[in-house]
């Protein structure tokens, strides 16, 4: 049979919003799956329904629960380190086992894997909704992140082995107008449910999903499978991966609370160093590697990622920080903060059409230039507001900015690393370049984290310094500890804290509370600041490395 991919991706739509953050090459898995495969589809709508809802119920997953973040923390009284740790359970584990995700799903049938990842992704959802602390909260995200990593490239590959040619077009088109569509409510929805009934809603609200995800996955989505798929698969590596990373994050997580230099911090950092090492040498030997290091041989495939690397580490980190600071410091509820960020998607959207044909009329070098540029202008822009500043005059432009900044650069970065390679590893290419999209994500929760807090300390004890606030009275405010209270106005939950200690607060200090609001939009200001830089840094570079517009694509 046939083995040969789609089309170039110059073919291709501009990427997909999902999350609020628009991941890159998902549309390029889809398109590099061969033209033929050994069973065919009789029931292509209802096919496409259900990778729809089945990747979109992963994909959003990770901005509702951000938005969520301060109820849980109030609820299960944690740390922002364990926050962090609730979002980077999930991304671990799904950035770092994606690709052999989809390997499974070529090798035991698309359909088996889609529903096993499914039902996993759905039970652990369940676990999370009813868990009574956060380490159990974590282990359950961990498996969440186990069920979207066989969910996600499975949901991919079945799109594009039950469509064909004009039909393959049309249903990429579909797939990504409902997730553009779900990624702008889908944060809204989650904020809803988090204020009228619990956080634990948003995961509950999975059981029924999943129940018409694996309905219709058994009614009309076919068990194909890739005829050449290699019947090993590249388990040292994927542990590996998992261990590497997981250690690594842990000690820039850890850094924050005890100190970059702390003993503790540079073990789990330096042995997640080691064991990537490790990973890397595997990969170098295997017969059946899960990122073949070969496709690193192209300067352009290079050069993409490191822009998607700094890109999304910068996105990453900011829509980590972002609503959690709106709920904090300016007393948004979380409906309220999942609204906020919908210029973002409601922008990529909108322009998505747009953006799709210039990457033929400008070059691929040209926008992946002026895209990041752009981009950073918006994190920039991110920075300025403080608590004082109205919505409309501060995060709205800057969220705007950034979403035009990102529809110019995502389409041309598919199109991109597709070039860079052979069309026969195109698929494997887009693969290794939205899990690199979703590691960034991973290690930005964990470093951008330091800075979060750093900045929140620096800028509160000099608050306190200035207005001579006892030492007891310091602590609940300055380690961010949880609220004691609902939806109130800026700076009155951290009242609260302060409260909390015990001690009344001096004359002159009853403003401790919003004294700490300002310190979290500072704190932000200074993560935003990060992102800009590194959004630059994708520019400098993708002008650097990125071909012109006239380089031909390898053969082999």
């Amino acid at each position: 049979m046939s083995d040969e991919p789609s089309p170039p991706a110059a073919t291709l739509h501009a990427g997909r919003v999902v999350g609020v953050q628009p991941f890159p090459c998902d549309d390029g898995v889809i398109s590099a799956q061969p033209r033929t495969v050994d069973i065919a589809c009789t029931r292509k709508p209802a096919a496409l329904a259900a990778t729809i809802v089945g990747s979109s119920m992963a994909f959003i997953d990770g901005s509702v629960v951000n938005v969520a973040l301060p109820a849980i923390q109030a609820e299960l009284a944690v740390s922002v380190s364990a926050l962090q740790w609730i979002v980077n359970a999930y991304m671990l584990t799904l950035g770092a086992l994606v690709l052999v995700g989809g390997s499974l799903g070529d090798q035991l049938g698309r359909r088996t894997i889609f529903i096993a990842g499914a039902a996993l992704f759905t039970a652990a959802s369940a676990v999370c909704a009813l868990t009574p602390n956060a380490a159990a909260l974590i282990a359950a995200r961990a498996a969440q992140g186990v069920g979207a990593a066989l969910l996600v490239p499975s949901s991919l590959a079945i799109i594009g082995a039950v469509f064909r040619d004009a039909e393959r077009g049309r249903a990429i088109g579909t797939w990504a107008g409902v997730g553009a569509i779900m990624a702008a409510i889908g944060p809204v929805v989650g904020g809803w449910l988090v204020d009228v009934w619990s956080w634990r809603a948003i995961f509950f609200l999975n059981v029924p999903l999943a129940a018409v995800t694996i309905t219709l996955a058994l009614y009309a989505v076919p068990n194909s499978h890739k005829v050449d798929a290699p019947r090993q698969l590249d388990w040292p590596g994927a542990l590996l991966a998992v261990l590497g990373l997981g250690a690594l994050a842990y000690g820039l997580t850890t850094a924050s609370e005890r100190g970059a230099a702390g003993l503790a911090v540079l073990a789990w950092a330096g042995g997640g160093v080691l064991m990537l090492a490790a990973f890397v040498a595997i990969e170098m030997r295997s017969r059946n590697p899960m990122m073949p290091l070969d496709v690193f041989r192209s300067r352009d495939f290079v050069g993409a990622n490191l822009v998607t690397f700094l890109l999304y580490f910068a996105l990453g980190g900011v829509f980590f920080f972002l609503p959690f600071t709106l709920i904090r410091a300016y007393g948004y509820t979380a409906t309220q903060a999942g609204a906020a960020l919908l210029p973002l998607p409601v922008v990529m959207g909108s322009l998505s059409r747009f953006a799709g044909g210039l990457t033929d009329r400008f070059g691929a070098r040209a926008l992946l230039t002026t895209g990041p540029l752009v981009a950073g202008i918006g994190l920039a822009l991110l920075a300025l507001p403080d608590v004082r500043t109205r919505y409309g005059v501060g995060f709205f432009p800057a969220l705007s900015v950034l979403g035009f900044g990102m529809t110019v650069t995502v389409a041309p970065l598919t199109t991109t690393v597709m070039a860079a390679v052979s069309e026969q590893r195109s698929g494997i290419a887009s693969g290794i370049n939205n899990a690199v999209a979703r590691i960034a994500g991973l290690l930005a929760v964990a470093v951008l984290g330091i800075v979060f807090l750093f900045s929140y300390q620096a800028a509160l004890t000099a608050r306190f310094e200035r207005l001579q606030v006892p030492p007891q009275q310091r602590r609940a405010l300055l380690m961010l500890q949880p609220l004691a209270s609902s939806q109130n106005k800026p700076g009155d939950k951290d009242e609260h804290a302060l409260a909390a200690t015990g001690v009344k607060p001096p004359p002159g200090v009853r403003d401790a509370g919003a004294l700490a609001a300002e310190a979290i939009s500072a704190a932000f200001g200074a993560v935003a600041l990060v992102g800009a830089a590194c959004a630059f840094g994708a520019a400098a570079l993708a002008a650097v490395t990125i071909r012109g517009k006239g380089a031909s694509r390898p053969t082999r």
